[in-house]
């Protein structure tokens, strides 16, 4: 791995949007001390790093909605305007503004003014702190540059007077991607693994784990993304490997999953379901997450989101989604199922995350009822349950803070996977580190007794994953696998299935989606179309003459936002809905008003300024 030693750079250029300069850099810090007075005891440290993590974790929409549900696998009634034809421009786009940067300024500011301290208190609890603030540093660093590539590493608080600084370039991805390895490094070697504030407190603090899985996940990330694109995608020039190429950034993912792999800390929590609705985070498996309190009246309206026909985008599981789990016997199962049938026999996390037959709710009276579908509130007949609790205050108006479920932010289980797939792409994954990544999720997770290494891909997910069916992708069958796993355990979790398509160079799928201009949905034969359907107790149908309601999906023409069915008279049911996709999408554009203030940024590959 080569390690250059290049002088600190430090770029605030990043808040240039900002109409002056001047004005944010003679705002008063924020933290409403002077830092000659603070900074100078361990109870000061731990209390500026408390308000870090309370900014730094995923809010509750961010966690359970986020990115994911403009994903391959989650319909929606409209989609976000970036993926739209001809709706989003560097012109229109937001962004780059002080929010985005705003919390890296009060990382700087710790890092900055914490040498207080040096003296005051032991050098290993110096570190520790030092390591929690870099820690963020690594993890806001990474997320700028998912978005814009290019960006600025920001390791001081800035001067208004550094115009050069201010007014510059952005700063090459592998550069930021190197000190973002730095930072992650001396996490992983500092954080401490108990202690005050460390382990304790619902799965909320700073430790090595936490960084551990971090590493984890940000070098698996950037590794794969370099593995996949051949270009640097601000610049559409071949990565110039001055830093730590691919293999380095896997074998340092794989390295890290090992180590919190071999601790022996986590383990995988028995009921999957739980991980999900649980107000308390399972301490066994969750690394890091956030909390609800009802005495507090600290809850979040998710339940309400994915049961609401007013107040929801009509979020609906899809085909493709629920194809991606086995059967209890390890099989892949076909598409061409009834909505009833293909619950039968299938890997137990299906039924945790979409709604199946026998499951029910608490309706407005306290009785337990089968809780039966509502074609209001989903475009593809099938119903997301992972974070749902099935009560009757969440899915009414009147409740729609009333959802208390804790949401875990990072999972033994990303960490397992992590492990597999970085293992699997530098050619170290041996039957061994199978059975304890993949075969053990599916064992403890999904209930699938058997699940030995893959000799032969699946065909249907070689054909999803390739672009040009005329040259099939160089996947294994255990790349593939581990794909399926990933996208089984991880979807509607904070971003997973959007950062997998982005990392993995496969973006078109959002255009095409399995062959259709819009997203599968449920199966529906010739007699189903004819007579309806039961679930849970109550009949549904499809009609070219009635509208759509509750039990009922209107059959028109295929333009946009209507549904139709994929072979006429029966088949799938297809939400049509045109997106647009084009490679300059792998990162966002900068913004015009950004270029107003600082016509130096320049313009990530293939977009432009009008």
């Amino acid at each position: 791995m080569k390690r250059i030693i290049i002088s600190i750079t430090c770029a605030a250029a990043a808040i240039a949007s900002l109409a002056s300069c001047e004005k944010f850099f003679d705002r008063q810090p924020e933290d409403k001390f002077a830092a000659e007075l603070f900074f100078k005891s361990e109870t000061d440290l731990r209390y500026y790093t408390n308000g870090l993590i309370d900014a730094a974790l995923p809010s509750y929409d961010d966690i359970a909605l986020g990115s994911d549900r403009f994903s391959d696998f989650c319909a929606t009634k409209e989609s976000t305007t970036f993926l739209q034809p001809d709706r989003y421009s560097a012109a229109t786009a937001g962004g780059w503004t002080y929010s985005e940067w705003s919390f890296l300024r009060q990382v700087a500011y710790m890092l900055d003014n914490m040498p207080n301290a040096k003296g005051a208190v032991p050098e290993d609890v110096y570190n520790h702190y030092e390591g929690v603030a870099r820690f963020f540093r690594a993890m806001i660093t990474t997320k700028r540059v998912k978005k814009y590539g290019d960006v600025y590493w920001i390791d001081h608080v800035v001067s208004p007077n550094d115009s050069t600084i201010l007014y510059g370039p952005r700063q090459d991805r592998e550069y930021i991607m190197h000190k973002v390895v730095e930072d992650l490094c001396f996490a992983c070697e500092n954080c401490k693994t108990d202690g005050p504030n460390v382990r304790t407190g619902g799965c909320i603090y700073i430790n090595r784990y936490t960084a551990l899985a971090l590493a984890s996940r940000i070098c698996l990330y950037e590794a794969s993304y370099r593995r996949f694109h051949p270009v640097n995608p601000s610049t559409g020039n071949p990565w110039n490997g001055e830093y730590e190429s691919a293999d380095d950034l896997y074998q340092l993912a794989m390295d890290f999953s090992a180590e919190l792999v071999g601790s022996g800390v986590f383990s995988l929590h028995g009921n999957f379901r739980e991980l999900f609705t649980s107000r308390v985070l399972p301490a066994d498996e969750v690394i890091w997450g956030r909390s609800c309190s009802e005495d507090l009246s600290v809850g979040h309206k998710v339940t309400y989101k994915y049961c609401s026909t007013t107040s929801s985008l009509l979020y609906g599981p899809t085909k493709d989604y629920v194809m991606n789990f086995l059967d209890l016997g390890g099989n892949a199962v076909g598409g061409a199922v009834s909505p009833t049938e293909e619950f039968k026999n299938r890997d137990r996390r299906l039924a945790a995350q979409v709604l199946a037959p026998g499951q029910t709710k608490v309706d407005a009276a306290g009785n337990t009822v089968a809780f039966t579908p509502d074609f209001t509130w989903t475009s593809t007949g099938y119903f997301w349950m992972k974070w749902v609790m099935p009560e009757y205050s969440p899915m009414n108006e009147g409740g729609v803070d009333k959802s208390f479920n804790a949401m875990p932010a990072i999972r033994y289980a990303e960490v397992l996977l992590n492990y597999a797939e970085a293992a699997e792409a530098i050619g170290k994954l041996t039957p061994e580190i199978w059975n304890k990544t993949i075969a053990a999720l599916r064992k403890e997770h999904g209930g699938i007794a058997s699940a030995p290494f893959p000799a032969e891909p699946d065909p249907y997910l070689l054909e999803y994953y390739t672009k040009d069916v005329l040259h099939p992708a160089r996947l294994s069958a255990a790349a593939l696998e581990i794909r399926r796993e990933r996208a089984v355990e991880l979807t509607l979790e904070e971003g997973h299935r959007w950062d997998d398509l982005m990392r993995w160079n496969v973006g078109d799928i959002l255009e095409r989606r399995y062959r259709h201009q819009g997203w599968r949905g449920i199966y529906l034969s010739k007699e189903d179309v004819k007579n309806g359907f039961e679930f849970n107790g109550k009949k549904y149908t499809v009609s070219t003459t009635k509208t759509t309601n509750e039990t009922n999906y209107k059959i028109t023409t295929p333009d946009d936002k209507n549904h139709t069915l994929s072979h006429g008279d029966h088949g799938y049911l297809i939400y049509n809905y045109k997106l647009q996709w084009d490679d300059r999408m792998y990162l966002y554009p900068i913004p015009v008003t950004a270029a107003n203030v600082n016509p130096n940024l320049g313009q990530n590959e293939g977009w432009q300024w009008i």
